[in-house]
């Protein structure tokens, strides 16, 4: 177990776009069979709301989707293509559906870069659907007191969204650039 406390629900609780940023450079933390595995956040991609075509909540509401309408800081993580799981984390108030999906990470100066290769090294599944991420279990997000400016974050558009038109070319992506 960390020395480190996990994010609160309040740190989730705020629009998307600045808790995805607000996470690159913060860790998570997963604990399985392998051990305690620390990973530095390096790329997120924002989904906010039922008007984002990019955002499973754009079709509406569904038992898929109900998750996104919870409350903050409750992982969501899913199945595409039949092979690959993405984690998300919940954001915002409960009843408007937002969350981030976590893309990469660092481990032990390795980088994990894809969101299926993260979940792959990680062991996250379906079993980890609707976790509440906030109370130190199993897998939760950590500060470690290491401060990311702004100048080291890059906004791009997201990835794999291309059926959401102009959605699609928001930059809504985040990823760490530069360290310091």
């Amino acid at each position: 177990m960390s020395t480190f406390k996990p994010l609160s629900r309040s740190f989730f609780n705020r629009p998307t776009l600045v808790v995805a940023r607000s996470l690159v450079g913060k860790y998570l933390v997963r604990e399985n069979r392998k051990g305690t595995i620390l990973g530095k956040i390096i790329d997120v991609e924002a989904y906010v709301g039922v008007e984002d075509k990019a955002c499973h909540a754009s079709k509406g509401r569904t038992a898929r989707t109900e998750v996104l309408f919870g409350p903050p800081g409750i992982s969501y993580v899913y199945l595409i293509y039949g092979m690959y799981h993405m984690l998300n984390v919940v954001t915002e108030r409960p009843e408007f559906p937002a969350a981030v999906l976590i893309r990469a990470i660092e481990v032990d100066g390795e980088l994990i870069d894809g969101p299926g290769k993260l979940s792959r090294e990680l062991e996250i599944d379906r079993s980890l659907h609707r976790l509440d991420m906030t109370n130190g279990q199993a897998f939760w997000f950590e500060d470690r007191g290491k401060r990311v400016t702004t100048r080291q974050v890059g906004t791009f558009p997201r990835i794999g969204v291309d059926y959401a038109g102009e959605w699609a070319k928001k930059h809504w992506r985040f990823r760490l650039t530069e360290t310091g």
